[in-house]
């Protein structure tokens, strides 16, 4: 590859990163205020994304969707309970297992916050053929699947930070 391709290939990258970059700090700010808006911390309302996407789980289940260690989920699930959008359930085939449920239709308690939000995206996504928009899931999946395992990995590590040094 010669160099200006290259050096064009690097820009192409940079301005990818820097998208990428500009885009979670903005979904994170969006997210952010959201959950504040109905008395959440931001971690609180995407505990609620992951179980409005995969349903009733264990908190085992949770911390392998959501990167937490197990002590972090257990304290989140306490305050998703005691701020009534959540509850602890039996498992109906193994009672002895507990399925952390939402209570209510969160949904409709978020949507009038996404209206907005929604009707913007769904302008942006009409400016792009039905190729380009499978290009971006892809990318956009396939980077959440990335970042989702980072977040497991620097769970692990400090998990293994905080693990007491051998004798």
């Amino acid at each position: 590859m010669d160099q200006t391709r290259m050096s064009q290939r690097e820009a192409l990258l940079q301005a990818v990163y820097d998208s990428g970059r500009e885009l979670s700090t903005a979904s994170v700010m969006f997210h952010a205020k959201l959950s504040e808006l109905r008395g959440l911390s931001a971690t609180e309302g995407k505990a609620i994304d992951i179980l409005l996407r995969f349903g009733p789980m264990t908190a085992g289940e949770f911390g392998e969707h959501s990167g937490l260690a197990p002590a972090s989920v257990t304290g989140l699930m306490q305050r998703l309970e005691s701020k009534g959008v959540a509850r602890r359930v039996r498992h109906a085939g193994d009672k002895r297992k507990v399925l952390i449920e939402l209570v209510g239709d969160q949904p409709a308690a978020a949507a009038p916050h996404f209206a907005d939000f929604m009707a913007g995206l769904a302008a942006l996504l009409e400016g792009y053929s039905d190729d380009e928009l499978r290009v971006i899931a892809d990318f956009s999946s396939k980077a959440a699947r990335i970042q989702q395992e980072a977040a497991g990995r620097l769970g692990q590590a400090s998990r293994n930070d905080e693990a007491p040094a051998p004798s």
